[in-house]
């Protein structure tokens, strides 16, 4: 199954896509949250649309499509989680995961505008597939991590280098800024990606291809990072973990290539379908 959100940000609906088409199914109720999480909300979600079958009103295609879940407890990151990336920023190899925070305000839609921050000069892109977490985990073992997880998600992580590498030394500040983590269009339930550990992402900024990597180049698997993850933080329903980025960030280029006004982001993954972002100055509103 795929999960959706439309409209209004703020005020989105909750919806589902069946064979490319978007359906309202705000009459089930509630929003994709914790507590659908945490309350088997997939499967009785499933029912409610098996149930509905023939009956559930069309989006109309000029709603708003809004990030397909509610604001999470916490979005997760691994940094310098591909070789090829890794090697590209001259960064060492990890020996372990290494653990970022994004701010859950940062969340937007798949198609939402991004905008550079005050006074940046270096925002830059980073294409990632993402774990949505389906029940409280803590001190899982890598053979059931995939026990947990509810799901998988596109991901724009988009950074702002300067901050991130040059202003103290704590990756945060670079990664949470408004509109840096557009996700979406859809949340596919997990039984909708037959091998995780070969899922295609790519990026395009203005047409022109920059990264075009694959899930089976990970140095820790997902498997892996949802168990490691989960001994350092318990892990809430409808978290998000995102997986790290392959080669082609802006950063990695030389001279390094950011984002400025007017840019148009595309990303995809198999399975996990397409989003696009226009880039925007800094504005108040």
């Amino acid at each position: 199954m795929k999960l959706i959100r439309f409209g209004a940000q703020g005020k989105e609906n909750i919806g589902v896509q069946i064979d490319g088409v978007n359906y309202d199914v705000s009459a089930f109720g509630g929003d994709y949250d914790e507590q659908f999480f945490a309350e088997n909300g997939i499967a009785r979600l499933e029912e409610f649309v098996k149930a509905n079958d023939g009956k559930l009103i069309e989006v109309p295609q000029s709603e708003r499509i809004g990030a397909p879940f509610a604001r999470p407890s916490k979005i997760v990151c691994i940094g310098l989680n591909y070789l090829d990336h890794a090697k590209e920023t001259n960064a060492p190899i990890p020996a372990e995961p290494i653990i970022f925070m994004k701010s859950t305000t940062s969340l937007i839609g798949p198609y939402d505008d991004v905008m550079i921050p005050k006074d940046s000069l270096k925002t830059d892109w980073e294409v990632e597939f993402c774990i949505v977490i389906g029940k409280k985990a803590s001190y899982v073992e890598e053979g059931e991590a995939l026990d947990y997880v509810a799901g998988y998600v596109l991901h724009n992580d988009v950074s702002e280098r300067e901050y991130q590498l040059e202003r103290g030394g704590t990756w945060d500040k670079g990664k949470g800024c408004d509109t840096f983590a557009p996700m979406g269009p859809f949340m596919a339930t997990k039984e909708e990606i037959k091998d995780i550990n070969n899922v295609r992402l790519w990026l395009k900024v203005n047409g022109k291809t920059y990264q075009d990597g694959n899930t089976k180049d990970l140095i820790f698997s997902v498997a892996h990072v949802v168990s490691y993850v989960s001994k350092f933080m318990t892990l809430l329903p409808g978290d998000v973990i995102s997986t790290g980025t392959p080669a082609g960030v802006g950063l990695g280029f030389n001279p390094p290539i950011y984002l400025k006004p007017g840019d148009v982001i595309e990303l995809g993954a198999d399975g996990l379908g397409e989003s696009r972002q226009t880039v925007v100055a800094y504005s108040k509103n």
